[in-house]
Parts: C-alpha cells; sequence; structure tokens
C-alpha cells in the first residue's frame, strides 16, 4: 500500500516545493514509483518538472472540483519513476468552490484512495496556506513532512502548523502523523543556524531529520530548466542533499506496508 505524504508549510519560501520536486526524483532513481500531486496554484511543482500547465487537459483542480480520476490528470514524466499530477491557474479560486461541495474535506480523498496502491509514495506539495485545499491533502495522509528555513521565524511558524496538524488528526483523520522535519537553506557557519537546530532538536528531536539541505546557487537553478536538480546538476551540493534525504526517508519507512 503505498504511503501518502504532505509537503507542508503555511510560510512561503522555505523550500516546500524544492523539496517535494527532489525528494520524489531521489525516491524515483533509487527504484521506488512516486505519484507527486500539485496542488499549490502557483504550480511551481508542475514546472519543476517541465510541465507547461497552460497546456494541461486536466489538473488537480479537475480533482478537487470536478469528476475527473487520477489516470485522467496523471502526467508521467521523462524522469525516473516520476509521474505527476500538474496544477492549474484554476486552483486559485478552488477554495470558494470548495465551500459549497458535500465532503469538501474528502475530495482528494476520494480520488487517492483507489490508486494508492498504484504507488510506493505518493507526495503531494501543499499551498503555503492552511485552507480548504491544505486539509484535503491532511484527510487523505498518512503523515506530514515540514520543510522549514533555518531562521527565528520558523521556530515560531512550526509551533502554529503542529498544532494546525493535531487539529486536523482530532476532526479528520485520527491517523496522521508528523513524517519529519527538514531543515532547508542550511549555513552552518552562522550562530542563527545553529540556535534554531538546538531549539527544534529541543522539542522534535526524534522528527528532525539528520539530511540538512544547504543554500546552493544549482538547487535555485533546477526549476527554470524544468528538472529536478538529480538531473540538472547530478553532482551538485543540492542533489547529493536530496539523494540523502531519500534514503534516510526510505529507511525510516522501511516497515512500511
Amino acid at each position: 500500500m503505498g504511503k501518502i505524504i504532505s509537503v507542508v508549510n503555511q510560510k512561503g519560501g522555505v523550500g516546500k516545493t524544492t523539496s517535494a520536486v527532489n525528494l520524489a526524483a531521489g525516491l524515483g532513481l533509487l527504484g521506488k514509483k512516486v505519484l507527486l500531486l500539485d496542488i499549490d496554484p502557483q504550480g511551481n511543482t508542475t514546472s519543476g518538472y517541465g510541465i507547461d500547465r497552460r497546456n494541461v487537459k486536466a489538473s488537480s483542480y479537475d480533482l478537487l472540483v470536478g469528476d475527473k480520476t487520477i489516470k485522467d490528470t496523471a502526467v508521467v514524466t521523462k524522469f525516473k519513476n516520476v509521474t505527476v499530477v500538474p496544477s492549474s491557474m484554476d486552483l486559485a479560486g478552488a477554495e470558494i468552490e470548495l465551500i459549497d461541495l458535500d465532503n469538501r474535506n474528502e475530495k482528494l480523498k476520494q480520488k487517492l484512495l483507489p490508486v494508492r496502491n498504484d504507488y510506493d509514495f505518493i507526495l503531494i506539495d501543499c499551498p503555503p496556506s492552511l485552507g480548504l485545499i491544505t486539509i484535503n491533502a491532511l484527510t487523505v495522509s498518512d503523515s506530514v513532512m515540514v520543510p522549514i528555513q533555518c531562521e527565528y521565524y520558523a521556530l515560531e511558524g512550526l509551533s502554529q502548523l503542529i498544532s494546525s496538524i493535531r487539529q486536523v488528526k482530532r476532526i479528520y483523520n485520527p491517523n496522521l502523523e508528523v513524517e519529519g522535519i527538514l531543515l532547508t537553506m542550511y549555513d552552518g557557519r552562522l550562530n542563527l543556524t545553529q540556535q534554531v537546530v538546538g531549539e527544534i532538536k529541543k522539542y522534535f528531536k526524534d522528527k528532525l531529520y539528520s539530511t540538512v539541505i544547504p543554500r546552493a546557487v544549482r538547487l535555485s537553478e533546477a526549476p527554470s530548466y524544468g528538472e529536478p536538480i538529480q538531473y540538472y546538476d547530478k553532482h551538485s551540493k543540492g542533489a547529493d542533499a536530496y539523494n540523502n534525504l531519500a534514503k534516510e526517508f526510505l529507511k525510516k519507512n522501511k516497515g512500511w506496508k
């Protein structure tokens, strides 16, 4: 049974999409079959895999609000073992449209559960907010991965996010767990970085990945070429980091059935 993981942070610019894109690629290279859903209206995961969303016939919007299935929307990419459900401009209005629908928190669940056995892992790149679209993702997910930037405000945002995850767990999804907390834009030379890491370890030590994602120019460049970092520059620090994350992720999920 494929594991469903939402990649979430209500704060933008923390490496959320970068992590979803490159973890999926890393898992694919390790032989795992991955479905990557882009439910962020910005569509950066979609473009990060070289998909032009202006030419997409059906998208994650049609999963949430329409009657399309995963089969209707999935795009098999040229990157090993990774299939993407792209985003579209229409997603920007999906929050409002979902309000009037029955079972509005379970629209994604209805579409994903029938195909979860077709994949080893299903990653969902969520919007930088905790609205109905993200709640749809959390309702169907087994766990949540939280990428956070190594800065002071990240700590404040993390405590708010963990509180929201607990609330969703209580109301909609009793099986929801925190998969792990991933440090991004890491610079070990900075005192602030060490302070942030120290605080996170104090409260979430068992959930913190030992792999950290460094600040790296090549990681920033890769999306403009429509490629995950492992394909854009496989010898870069960023590629090494996400490959290591994929290995650590698999090790933690060794017993997953």
